[in-house]
């Protein structure tokens, strides 16, 4: 297997408004982790969960591509139209590049 192929995966960002405190939003995706805990159990949420924050653009992904993620995903999405309304966020589905298979064999 050559070690630099690259699988591809879904996941979402969200990029929120200028008026949204991005710490507030991390509360909401703490929170979307916790229910998922209550689906999946601890262990899987934390191995098959993965997300970034870039507060220099107000943007948050989560990588999607295991049920796991997309579980959180629309959880987090349902607690942020609560909290902040429609116009508080945009969120696109986005391909994100993973790790090069067979990397550290």
């Amino acid at each position: 297997m050559n070690c630099m192929n690259r699988m591809s995966r879904m996941g979402y960002r969200y990029r929120f408004a200028s008026d949204v405190q991005l710490h507030e939003a991390k509360k909401s995706l703490l929170l979307a982790v916790l229910a998922a805990e209550g689906l999946f159990g601890r262990t899987r949420v934390r191995m098959d969960s993965i997300f970034a924050i870039d507060k220099s653009i107000n943007v948050l992904v989560i990588d999607a591509g295991t049920l796991v993620g997309m579980t959180i995903s629309l959880i987090f999405t349902s607690f942020l139209t609560a909290e902040f309304g429609d116009g508080g966020f945009d969120v696109r589905q986005v391909e994100m590049l993973a790790a090069p298979v067979g990397a550290g064999f």
